[in-house]
């Protein structure tokens, strides 16, 4: 059975990785692993050793505790989103936008989220 940390550790590789637009396999490459290694990190089935989650910090330019950062927050709704890969794209976006035009974007989003009956 896979621990939390384990799970979380690896949804935080993933959520970086589709962030900075890179495949399973081209990471694996990167730090010498088949992409199959990536998949069972990034679900948490398999435990990503501390040499390894060095090399993939360097890869995915992101610190070592980018991984563990809100570990210990126990938020299931955080956890959904970052397994939703438009989710962690739309944000990534937004935070593109310049700030004088987020709030506009921000509003149409809600209307559209809660149309008027």
């Amino acid at each position: 059975m896979a621990r939390k940390v384990d799970v979380y550790v690896g949804r935080r590789i993933r959520h970086r990785r589709w962030l900075i637009d890179i495949s399973q396999q081209e990471l694996a490459e990167r730090v010498g692993l088949r992409f199959q290694q990536i998949q069972k990190y990034e679900t948490g089935s398999n435990r990503v050793s501390a040499s390894k989650l060095w090399e993939i910090s360097r890869v995915l330019n992101v610190p070592v505790e980018f991984f563990f950062k809100g570990l210990e927050q126990d938020d299931t709704e955080r956890e959904y989103f970052l397994d939703d890969r438009n989710a962690v794209l739309l944000v990534a976006s937004y935070y593109k936008i310049p700030e004088e035009k987020r709030k506009s974007f921000f509003e149409m989003a809600a209307a559209l989220a809660c149309p008027d009956p």
